[in-house]
C-alpha cells in the first residue's frame, strides 16, 4: 500500500461531512507509516457520481480505495468490473478497491461489520425478534446477513415510510437470499416493538437536533437492545429514550469501526494487527465522546 505520490482513499456520498471514516483510516495510515491519505468526496447527484467513477478509470488517478455511503451504495454497481459474492447477494456495495490496472472491485463490509459489533457486545441473535426502521442500503446489508445466519433471528419486521421501497428491498434481496422471516408492516405500531428483542434504526432520522422521535417511547422496554446506526450525535433521541426505559443501547460507532477494519483489509490485502485496530478504535472514540 505504499505508493508515490501519496495514495488517496476516501468516502463518496451525500452527505459525507459528518463521517468519522477519515479519522479512523488516517490514524491507521499513520500507525503503519503508509504514504496514503483518506479524504471526503461529497457527490451532489448521480451525474457527479458518474463523472467521478469514470475518472477513477484514468491511469494517473491516485485513488486506490473508497467507501461508499448513502445514497450511492446501489448506484455504483453499474460501474464495477467485479463484485464480491456477498455484495452481489446483497445488491449493494460500500467498499471499492481500484487496482493498478484501474479495475474497480466492489465489496460490502456493512453487514459483516454489524454482525462483528453484535458479537463484540455479546448479543446473541439466535431466535430473537428483530424490528428494523428504514429500507436503505444499511437496512439491505443488515437484513441480508441476518437472513443468511444459520442460527439467526426468529423474525424480522420492517417498517419504512415508503412501503414500496421496503417491498422492493425485500424482493430484490429475496432473489438470492431466503427472506421468509421478513415481514413488512404498514405502520410503526406494526413493528410490535414492545415484543422485540432488538430494535435497529437504519434511517438518518436522529442526526439533527430537530429530528422527531420515530417511535412511541412507551413501546421500549428493559429487555431489549436498541441499536441506532447513527453515531453523530453519540446519543440520539431514540437512544436517550431507550436508556430512560432501562433498555440496552448502542450507537453505530462499533459498526463503523468493524466495517472499516474489513474495508482496510480489502484495500491492503493484509489483516490489521491488534495494535493498529486499537489505534483506529481509540481515534473514533476520542472524537465521538464529545458529540
Amino acid at each position: 500500500m505504499v505508493y508515490e505520490p501519496p495514495a488517496i482513499y476516501g468516502i463518496i456520498g451525500n452527505p459525507v461531512a459528518h463521517s468519522l471514516s477519515p479519522v479512523m483510516h488516517n490514524a491507521a495510515f499513520k500507525a503503519l507509516k503508509v504514504n496514503a491519505v483518506y479524504k471526503l468526496f461529497p457527490l451532489a447527484d448521480r451525474q457527479e457520481l458518474k463523472l467521478f467513477m469514470e475518472d477513477l478509470k484514468e491511469a494517473d488517478n491516485p485513488i486506490f480505495g473508497l467507501n461508499v455511503t448513502v445514497p450511492y451504495k446501489e448506484d455504483v454497481l453499474q460501474y464495477l468490473d467485479s463484485i464480491d459474492p456477498l455484495a452481489d447477494k446483497m445488491g449493494a456495495v460500500n467498499t471499492l478497491v481500484i487496482d493498478h490496472q484501474r479495475k474497480i472491485h466492489g465489496f460490502n463490509t456493512d453487514g459483516p461489520g454489524f454482525l462483528s459489533h453484535l458479537a463484540d457486545i455479546n448479543f446473541d441473535l439466535s431466535g430473537k425478534r428483530v424490528a428494523i426502521l428504514g429500507a436503505g442500503g444499511t437496512a439491505r446489508a443488515i437484513i441480508s446477513v441476518l437472513c443468511m445466519l444459520p442460527q439467526g433471528p426468529k423474525s424480522i419486521t420492517l417498517y419504512n415510510r415508503s412501503r414500496a421501497n421496503a417491498q422492493a428491498l425485500v424482493e430484490e434481496v429475496g432473489k438470492k437470499i431466503k427472506t421468509g422471516i421478513v415481514t413488512i408492516v404498514d405502520d410503526i405500531q406494526g413493528l410490535n416493538i414492545e415484543l422485540a428483542d432488538l430494535l435497529i434504526n437504519t434511517t438518518n432520522v436522529g442526526m439533527k437536533e430537530s429530528d422527531p422521535l420515530l417511535i412511541d417511547p412507551g413501546f421500549l422496554h428493559k429487555d431489549m437492545l436498541v441499536y441506532d446506526v447513527i453515531y453523530m450525535p453519540r446519543e440520539t433521541k431514540l437512544l436517550a429514550q431507550a436508556r430512560l426505559k432501562k433498555a440496552r443501547t448502542v450507537n453505530g460507532l462499533g459498526m463503523l469501526f468493524f466495517q472499516g477494519v474489513l474495508a482496510f483489509w480489502h484495500w491492503s490485502d493484509v489483516e490489521l494487527d491488534e495494535r493498529v485496530k486499537k489505534v483506529m478504535r481509540k481515534s473514533l472514540e476520542e472524537v465521538n465522546h464529545g458529540s
